[in-house]
């Protein structure tokens, strides 16, 4: 037993094979993370390592700016961006459908239209009911054509939901907190729905 145990000692360290592509010598390393046979070896992949280096520390100081970013953001710009995780769902959701108010396959542009403004009903802006495919000129020339839009809300999920959109609703406020964890919900729908085309 004791034999085995001196066998299994930390201090043997095993063979590896040399980090230079150029070099197929394998050797029993000296130190700790030693990577190389000699010291030429080390000097022949010296810019390698180098550009990994630059690579990893130009991409931790882009985490760390994100994240500075994100903490001095506003309630404003996160709900922005929730805005626009909401909206690309919305999208996703719809593709392949036609434009809710005039019935047409736009090859432009394509929006995410409220039945009910965000501005008459901004409880209901990141309601799913109340935001189908648009094509930008129903959406944005013809303020959403709501007429026609309504017609096709009807047929789509029912005349019962669609007087419960048209009815009175509490008033919401969103916290910052809130809105995270809505965009992180929408964009994780948008992920699951685009995987799932694909």
């Amino acid at each position: 037993m004791i034999g085995q145990a001196a066998k299994k000692s930390p201090l043997t360290r095993r063979k590896r094979q040399c980090a230079n592509p150029a070099c197929t010598a394998e050797f029993v390393p000296f130190q700790l993370g030693q990577k190389v046979c000699t010291w030429q070896c080390g000097l022949a992949i010296a810019v390698t390592n180098q550009d990994k280096a630059r690579k990893a520390l130009a991409q931790r100081e882009r985490r760390e700016v994100r994240a500075r970013k994100e903490k001095l953001k506003s309630r404003s710009e996160h709900l922005k961006d929730t805005q626009a995780a909401f909206n690309a769902w919305v999208r996703a959701r719809d593709a392949g459908q036609p434009c809710i108010s005039c019935g047409r396959f736009h090859q432009g542009k394509n929006d995410a239209g409220h039945y009910r403004t965000v501005a008459s009903a901004p409880e209901l802006r990141f309601e799913p009911l109340n935001c189908h495919l648009q094509c930008s000129p129903c959406n944005t020339h013809k303020s959403g054509d709501i007429v026609n839009y309504r017609i096709s809300l009807v047929l789509r999920i029912g005349a019962e939901k669609v007087a419960w959109l048209e009815g009175p609703h509490a008033p919401k406020k969103y916290t910052v907190s809130d809105l995270k964890a809505l965009t992180a919900h929408y964009r994780e729908l948008t992920r699951a729905l685009k995987r799932g085309a694909a």
